[in-house]
């Protein structure tokens, strides 16, 4: 069709972007028609290849403030290859839209720049010294790889965490980026009420995956080496996340003192427990959620 009828065919691949909106899909086919020639697009269309058009390994030098949309009636590209987007990029926004027009990007945008131009920039480089730790582990991953099947788990735990380390990055966290964690995810935070916050958002994203979260927060020190982050504040946490139930968030009691008058919610005692390569109990408390 677009060797026969140029015109034709611009209307036709506009309604394929936007089938509900007959004036939108007829400027967006006039905007084709002006941008481009029936010769370049062809170009460019024989050029769409993964290793021409994958930039992906250039998204973490990404350095500054960054607002990644993705249109959820996107045909093309599902909501995850965006939540890997922003994953990937240090201090990064993720915003679904369902907008076939696009009417709302200007003031998203806006409103982007405002807050941005507003507020202190996120922290990327890891910390030494103390810190709030986050870990996040899937429950149960050797059942659901065996319900769900290998590839179809491993997909899915892929965009789970993409979708965690957006949500840490949001919540002005550094997701560790080195650290081998198997199904698990490791994230630092300077406030304790943005680690609490976080730890509750990412229980829900493990919800709505079908993919259960352990999650535990711990504070203390951490010795930073290249992309890592080591010590016994960073085991205690991972033994605190295994002692949640599946999309609860248990505390260590360092984590309730630091956040108790912040964090604007309750925790509930659930008294000292003993850790596995840790000398002594460590009280634990599970963060309240609203029903």
């Amino acid at each position: 069709m677009r060797d026969q009828d140029w015109v034709l065919y611009t209307e036709a691949l506009a309604r394929v972007f936007s089938p509900f909106e007959e004036s939108f899909a007829t400027g967006f086919a006039e905007h084709i028609r002006a941008a481009v020639d029936r010769e370049g697009l062809q170009l460019a269309f024989a050029a769409q290849t993964d290793e021409a058009w994958n930039v992906s390994h250039l998204l973490d030098q990404i350095k500054i403030p960054t607002l990644v949309l993705h249109n959820r009636t996107n045909r093309f590209l599902s909501t995850q290859v965006g939540q890997r987007i922003a994953a990937r990029i240090s201090d990064a926004r993720f915003r679904l839209i369902d907008d076939v027009t696009y009417a709302a990007v200007p003031r998203l945008i806006a409103e982007f720049v405002s807050e941005t131009s507003e507020t202190e920039p996120a922290a990327t480089t890891l910390p030494s010294g103390t810190a709030i730790i986050l870990f996040a582990d899937i429950a149960d991953s050797t059942a659901l790889t065996e319900r769900l099947g290998d590839a179809a788990f491993r997909a899915k735990a892929r965009d789970l965490d993409a979708a965690l380390r957006a949500t840490i990055r949001e919540h002005s966290g550094i997701p560790i980026e080195g650290k081998l964690l198997g199904d698990g995810v490791l994230a630092v935070f300077t406030s304790a009420r943005q680690a609490i916050e976080a730890a509750l958002a990412c229980a829900r994203s493990g919800d709505d995956a079908g993919l259960p979260l352990h999650l535990g927060l711990h504070a203390g020190d951490v010795i930073r080496e290249e992309n890592n982050v080591y010590g016994g504040a960073v085991n205690i946490a991972s033994r605190i996340s295994g002692l949640s139930a599946p999309s609860e968030v248990l505390v260590s009691d360092t984590v309730r003192s630091l956040a108790r008058t912040s964090a604007g919610v309750e925790f509930e005692d659930r008294g000292e427990q003993s850790l596995k390569g840790v000398g002594e109990p460590v009280r634990v408390w599970a963060v309240a959620q609203d029903d």
